[in-house]
Formats: C-alpha cells, structure tokens, sequence
C-alpha cells in the first residue's frame, strides 16, 4: 500500500524501535507516560512470537517510520465474526497534517474487508475532540452510550482470587 509519500506496509522486527518510540510519544501526549512499563523486547515478543497477540502496521517516508498503527482482532457474538480492533494510532507530531492518519485507517479499514471481519473499531479519549472530529469526518460512530471497564493490576488479581 502505497501513496505519494507515504508507504504503509506491516512491521517488521527492525521496526520495533521506531513503533516504541512512537508508543511513548503517544503516551506523553496522552498524560500517560507514567503508566508505560512495556519496553522494546516485551512489544517484539508481542508481536513476533510463535503466536502474536496483535500486529502492526507502520507508514514510511524517506525511509523513515513516521507513523504506526497497533491492532489485534476481536469478536461480536452479535455478528458471530471477528472484529479488527484498533489499540493504537499514532502519527509523530512533525508528520501531521498531511493526511498520513487517515491513510492509515483507511488500509486498516482494507484490511478488515479483506479478514471479512464484521467490524472495525477503536477507543478515542473524550477530551480529544480533534480526534473525534477526524473519526466523525471518516464515518465513525462515536459511541455515546458505551464505557470501558478495565481491571489491572491489584484489582487484577483480588478478581482472580474471588471464589
């Protein structure tokens, strides 16, 4: 997949460097950078390893990763089909404007297409209303009525040992 100026095409493991790079980045942007504990050799192995738990596609220009797009697939028992879930986006700050973001959600939206997946979605922070306006102007249906629950570490584990 291929433009003018920017090349998407999936990751490879000399990319992980650059896609971790770009991970803490978004995590900066996103007042998050506290909560990273991942490192380069944890998202290789989660990516490369016997059996990847999601995949990534990066965009290049002038030889340089400039964006990246982390996914894995999901499922609707509404549908009873495999989703394609979009865990992260992220274009460097220099790059935007150019159109590189919505290239890359249209090659996922490829891609779901082509895995017949019943749909293709993504979380978005509510204080980010220009991304909401870009995901909007590109079909999205921001979804009013939904939260995520999300139980991690402590919480984790007192859930696990519940009887």
């Amino acid at each position: 997949m291929s433009t003018s100026e920017l090349t998407i095409r999936p990751a490879t493991p000399a990319d992980v460097p650059a896609i971790f790079g770009m991970i803490f980045e978004l995590a900066v942007f996103e007042k998050l950078e506290h909560m990273v504990v991942a490192n380069e050799a944890m998202l290789h192995d989660s990516l490369f390893c016997d059996k990847p738990v999601c995949e990534a596609l990066v965009g290049e220009t002038g030889g340089e990763v400039v964006t990246f797009a982390l996914f894995f697939h999901n499922f609707s028992t509404f549908l009873c089909k495999k989703g394609l879930y979009l865990e992260d986006l992220y274009v460097q700050q220099a790059q935007r404007g150019k159109g590189y973001g919505k290239q890359m959600l249209v090659a996922l939206a490829q891609l779901a297409v082509e895995r017949d997946c019943g749909r293709f979605e993504w979380s978005v922070l509510d204080w980010n209303a220009n991304a909401i306006k870009f995901y909007e102007g590109m079909g999205a249906t921001v979804m009013p009525d939904w939260r995520i629950c999300r139980v991690t570490g402590d919480a984790l584990a007192n859930l696990s040992a519940q009887a």
